[in-house]
């Protein structure tokens, strides 16, 4: 390591079906450690990135964890997208006593001393996701995933909510994360079969982008029947028509076109650093105050030790461009934002919905029960 370096590990795809999402995630993660050093750096030193490109293999994604912490002498890593991909490099670190930090929403039932958790747990964005959509559109589901760990667990709260609610999932349907087109026919065989009220998809990468797409020349209509998906961000959104995903409906805790000055700040100095059309995702601005956190966290422990960086990183709270959060001592997941979208005929993510005040990370999903659940109401001015 040269003089007055501090090194950090990057894990995110560059190529492969989730590509798209995970580099917006590694953009924003570049740019955090470029403002960081512009700054003068942590005490003086500036911040150096070692990062490897998985593409989206999971044992790549082990192979370079175990490459960056044993022989590039790595501490701290930022990184993973996929559930099976972070399923896999945290045992890694832990073996290395290292610290991880994971910026994507996921299915949650998990902690670890050796990670903190940037993006949303199922009760930051199924709870009032479920809510909104039967309130607006009916109580009859259909479920479509990709065959890994975060779909299912994911759509098992889904259908919990939808039961307790009094609703019906009709079908639940899986496809392999690199699916083929005969597996969306199988998808649209069963929407013209069961005539369900919304479709909640967990659909990843490229094969979210063929699910709408067959939606769409299938001649269905979102504006009877939208697709609510999780993992429809605006990387995928850029890659299709407007047309094909216009009146389709997610949940994040932040979009680009959020009027926040923090959030706007934000999307000025990504667009200029990595292009005007360059897509930032949920994940993206929870990887950029992530790599924020931790330089506070490393300025406070003097060392890059982590779990002198945990301790310090333990309820500390960051003015985010979503607005300001606070990473839960007690489990290390974050405090964040709910916010609702529905993709207008510009092909940009119209806010319709968001919470009144951040949201707690329930990581274990207990606050659910046979008497009813409940979401944060609806709040009419989005500015938050």
């Amino acid at each position: 390591m040269a003089e007055g370096e501090w090194k950090i590990g990057i894990l995110f795809s560059r190529t492969g079906v989730t590509a798209g999402a995970e580099t917006s995630e590694l953009n924003a993660a570049l740019l955090a450690i470029e403002e960081i050093n512009s700054s003068g750096g942590v005490l003086g030193r500036n911040l150096r990135a070692i990062d490897y490109d998985p593409g989206c293999s999971p044992p790549k994604f082990q192979e370079y964890a175990i490459r960056l912490l044993k022989e590039d002498k790595v501490r701290i890593v930022f990184g993973c997208y996929m559930s099976s991909e972070r399923k896999v490099v945290l045992p890694q670190i832990e073996a290395f006593r290292g610290l991880l930090f994971y910026p994507t929403f996921y299915e949650g039932f998990e902690y670890s001393s050796r990670c903190f958790y940037g993006g949303a747990a199922a009760n930051q964005n199924a709870v009032a996701l479920a809510k909104y959509l039967i309130e607006k559109f009916g109580t009859r589901f259909l479920l479509v995933g990709s065959n890994y760990v975060f779909p299912r667990e994911y759509n098992r709260v889904i259908s919990e909510l939808v039961e307790l609610s009094g609703g019906q999932v009709v079908d639940e349907i899986y496809v392999p994360v690199e699916a083929t087109a005969r597996d969306f026919e199988k998808i649209i065989r069963s929407i013209k079969n069961h005539v369900p009220d919304v479709i909640v998809s967990t659909v990843v990468g490229l094969g979210s982008e063929q699910l709408f797409e067959s939606f769409h020349s299938a001649g269905l209509d979102a504006r009877k029947t939208p697709i609510a998906s999780l993992t429809m961000t605006e990387a995928e959104v850029a890659k299709v028509l407007p047309e094909v995903v216009a009146g389709h409906l997610t949940s994040a805790s932040f979009f680009e076109n959020l009027d926040r000055p923090e959030a706007r700040r934000f999307v000025a100095a990504f667009k200029e650093r990595f292009g005007a059309g360059a897509p930032i995702t949920s994940s993206a601005e929870a990887v950029y105050c992530q790599v924020h956190l931790f330089a506070k966290a490393l300025a406070l422990a003097g060392d890059d030790d982590p779990e002198l960086i945990a301790k310090h990183l333990r309820g500390m709270e960051f003015e985010a461009p979503q607005g300001r959060i606070r990473i839960d001592p007690d489990n290390h997941h974050t405090e964040l934002w709910s916010r609702i979208a529905r993709i207008n005929e510009a092909g940009q993510f119209e806010i319709v919905w968001q919470s009144e005040n951040r949201i707690r990370p329930d990581v274990y999903f207990v606050t659910s029960s046979g008497d009813g659940w409940h979401a944060p109401e609806p709040q009419s001015n989005c500015n938050v």
